[in-house]
């Protein structure tokens, strides 16, 4: 029989149980609720449908883990086993979900954008597509991928999401404001229109505004998969932190942040970075590394994803595990063994970024800035949101002021002020640094602007 899913693309099912399971992924993957889930019953009830039991692999490689093609692999067979009948669109996708598996993310991008050419309300290959862009720091392509299917999908709202969100990639961030204020009125419940907004509020240092927009739509937050749900309130920590709001952002990792999946990639990546920036703002998080340490030991040699590797690493390097020794020797032999378009990624920018983190879990600042120095300029290839890898600034910045290299130290928090004027941590900081410059007047400065902010809140 023939069916549609909500944004009116067809679907073969025998049963409308099916259907609604497949209907599911769609509305589920791009509205980040755990419902998509229901894909993978709706791919055992009919184990021939091929449109089904693609999305079913698509959801084993949101895994991100060494096993996922493998979790993958049964449902792509049974898709192919249905293939004589399948659609254009399902036959099309079980192409680009194989070559994903395969690691053959070029091959992949390319029969995506045939795919949306020809069916451009098919958002869940557009939001496929931009994501395999992301991991690879390519936003301008964020962007052509939102583009090339906006005019089709003016309706939607998690369209409007995801262009706002490659907007504020690729630092556009009034367009990005307007886009997930559209998709906000269309859909007050958009969780990722809501992310696209903090980071737009962060980078433009509207702290307190941002801390009030995420407190008012946490009521929202129902429903949601993990990833969405811990790393809005990653994003709500953020902004707590920036205002010196220590206890309140330590408990959010305790109730919001930490806790929901500490089996998966993004919810264990976004405890590490959190904790991180609890420590380089100065609050105390107790002995918290060791249960994130806990988890992520099975990453011992998880090299599936750069920026998600060196996360894995920095944890277990900061609690003192074994495992990061074993993840540290994965990495420096991965751009060896990485598909071509990932070698540069790996090889330049991913491995002395791990030395470097190395260094500073074990208190070697001197190569810590050093390594991460090399780095740093091309950090953009390994993924990730500007907010995300500023993690890595940070921790270069505090090797900096560890080593006692305080001019460069300085001009680093300086740059930094433009968007946190006002930041507790960061004008604690230049209090400091600018007192062991022997200037008296700019630590008094700095000092009262960081007593100004914690007192406000």
């Amino acid at each position: 029989m023939q069916y549609a899913d909500v944004l009116g693309n067809a679907i073969a099912a025998r049963s409308e149980a099916v259907a609604k399971g497949i209907d599911d992924f769609v509305d589920g993957l791009l509205s980040y609720e755990t419902r998509a889930a229901n894909i993978l019953a709706a791919a055992e009830a009919e184990p021939e449908n091929t449109l089904a039991n693609v999305y079913a692999a698509m959801l084993w490689m949101f895994l991100e883990a060494p096993d996922a093609a493998e979790r993958a692999t049964p449902f792509l067979a049974r898709a192919e086993m249905g293939a004589g009948h399948a659609s254009r669109r399902a036959l099309l996708a079980l192409a680009f979900t194989k070559a994903w598996a395969a690691d053959d993310i070029p091959r992949a991008e390319s029969i995506g954008a045939q795919i949306n050419a020809e069916f451009p309300r098919d958002l869940v290959i557009a939001k496929l597509r931009q994501y395999f862009a992301f991991n690879q720091g390519d936003h301008p392509a964020m962007l052509r991928i939102a583009e090339q299917v906006w005019g089709a999908n003016q309706d939607v709202a998690q369209m409007h999401g995801m262009i706002a969100f490659a907007y504020e990639q690729c630092h556009l961030l009034g367009d990005a404001e307007a886009a997930a204020r559209r998709a906000l009125d269309l859909k007050a419940k958009e969780p990722w229109a809501q992310h696209a907004l903090a980071h737009v509020m962060l980078t433009q240092g509207r702290i307190d505004e941002g801390a009030r927009f995420l407190e008012a739509a946490r009521a929202s937050w129902t429903d949601l998969n993990s990833f969405m749900l811990t790393h809005n309130h990653w994003h709500l920590g953020l902004f707590y932190l920036s205002q010196g709001r220590f206890d309140e952002a330590v408990g959010l990792y305790d109730s919001a942040i930490w806790g929901a999946d500490k089996s998966y990639s993004q919810d264990q990546i976004g405890a590490v970075s959190y904790l991180a920036r609890l420590e380089l703002a100065g609050a105390d998080v107790g002995d918290r590394w060791g249960d994130l340490a806990d988890h992520l030991a099975a990453r011992a040699h998880d090299a599936v994803q750069p920026f998600l590797s060196l996360q894995y690493l920095y944890g277990l390097a900061r609690a003192a595990r074994p495992e990061a020794d074993a993840l540290l020797a994965s990495i420096r032999q991965t751009p060896e063994t990485a598909p071509p378009y990932a070698r540069k990624a790996w090889s330049d920018v991913a491995l002395p970024a791990a030395e470097g983190l190395v260094a500073y879990a074990r208190d070697l600042f001197g190569v810590a800035v050093e390594q991460l120095g090399k780095a740093l300029p091309r950090l953009t290839e390994i993924g990730g949101s500007h907010a995300q890898r500023d993690l890595f600034e940070q921790i270069h910045l505090d090797a900096l002021i560890r080593a006692g290299e305080n001019i460069a130290a300085q001009q680093a928090l300086e740059l930094r002020r433009r968007y946190d004027p006002n930041g507790f941590p960061l004008n604690t900081a230049l209090a400091d640094i600018y007192g062991k410059l022997g200037l008296p007047k700019e630590a008094s400065r700095a000092a009262a602007r960081a007593a100004a902010t914690r007192a406000a809140h």
